[in-house]
């Protein structure tokens, strides 16, 4: 089966810009949720089952079987099950640390796929698109004030490495997630790919359930702001899921995964908008680097070589 067509440049991008906002809100979510007693396999579980259910409809009525190879069958078990991880290493990470710079540590993603893409015999990226991606990740750096959290970071030592390792770690397994689906997962239907990774994951979720390997992980919100939070999480999550991975075939993820580089400035906003966060005129500024460096990237005709 041939791969799909890929979007013009333009409509991919604003796709992801979408994309980005919507993990965005979803881990401002997540961040409430969690602050109100919310266990994070509850969490996990609750956005992995309704995602599923929406995505077996789908795949029910367009009448799609999932028809896989055992090569594939090991592909798509492997998907499932780095989903799950990352989901898990990146809620730790907003549960330890502030969503910004969780957020921001975790989207360096789309940078390692590059260099992932690359790695394993893919298009290297230009001069000019390894300086822009620089500028991106410099300007990301002062939007988030890193430096100055870094520096006041005091008592809490342990818990915020804890949080940057969880974070690097999502990183790591959503880049190896994203090339197994370009790459080895492209000709199976979006659908039915996206259905049986959430299949994975809401199993993994529910095996670490109950086995009790994390105390605590199961926990119902302790007020109504806890469920309103789980249950926009929910929705958030599920909405940026299925269209991501329905439509990942068709972004060209090694050229434009860096434009999903905006989930944390985006996160930056919502905090400001929901959890009354002020931001910095350093901040202001790193944002407006991010975004001029990612409306130059995307303008690029020739990105990779």
């Amino acid at each position: 089966m041939s791969a799909p067509a890929l979007f013009p440049r333009h409509i991919a991008v604003l796709i992801l810009v979408l994309l980005a906002c919507a993990f965005a809100g979803n881990h401002i979510a997540a961040r409430i949720a969690f602050d109100h007693d919310t266990g994070l396999l509850l969490a996990i579980l609750c956005r992995a089952g309704v995602t599923l259910i929406v995505l077996t409809g789908l795949v029910l009525w367009q009448r799609e079987r999932p028809r896989l190879t055992a090569a594939n069958w090991r592909w798509q078990l492997l998907l499932g099950l780095l989903i799950a991880a990352q989901s898990f290493f990146l809620y730790s990470a907003v549960a330890r640390i502030p969503v910004a710079l969780a957020l921001l540590i975790g989207n360096m993603a789309p940078i390692l796929l590059v260099l992932l893409t690359w790695a394993l015999g893919g298009s290297r990226p230009t001069r000019r698109a390894s300086l822009l991606m620089g500028l991106i990740m410099c300007g990301l750096v002062f939007a988030l004030d890193v430096p100055e959290r870094l520096s006041n970071q005091g008592s809490t030592e342990a818990q915020w490495l804890e949080g940057i390792l969880f974070g690097f770690g999502a990183a790591s397994v959503f880049a190896c997630a994203l090339w197994i689906t370009d790459h080895k997962l492209s000709s199976l239907r979006g659908t039915v790919r996206s259905m049986l990774t959430m299949l994975i994951v809401f199993s993994a979720a529910t095996l670490a359930g109950v086995s009790g390997v994390l105390p605590g992980g199961l926990s119902l919100p302790s007020s109504s702001t806890g469920w309103t939070a789980l249950a926009c999480l929910v929705t958030l999550y599920g909405f940026g899921f299925c269209l991501l991975f329905i439509c990942m075939t068709r972004l060209n993820m090694a050229q434009n995964a860096p434009v999903m580089n905006v989930e944390p400035v985006a996160s930056l906003l919502f905090g400001w908008l929901i959890l009354d966060q002020v931001l910095s005129n350093g901040q202001v500024i790193g944002g407006l680097i991010v975004v001029a460096g990612i409306v130059m990237l995307a303008l690029q005709k020739a990105a990779f070589r």
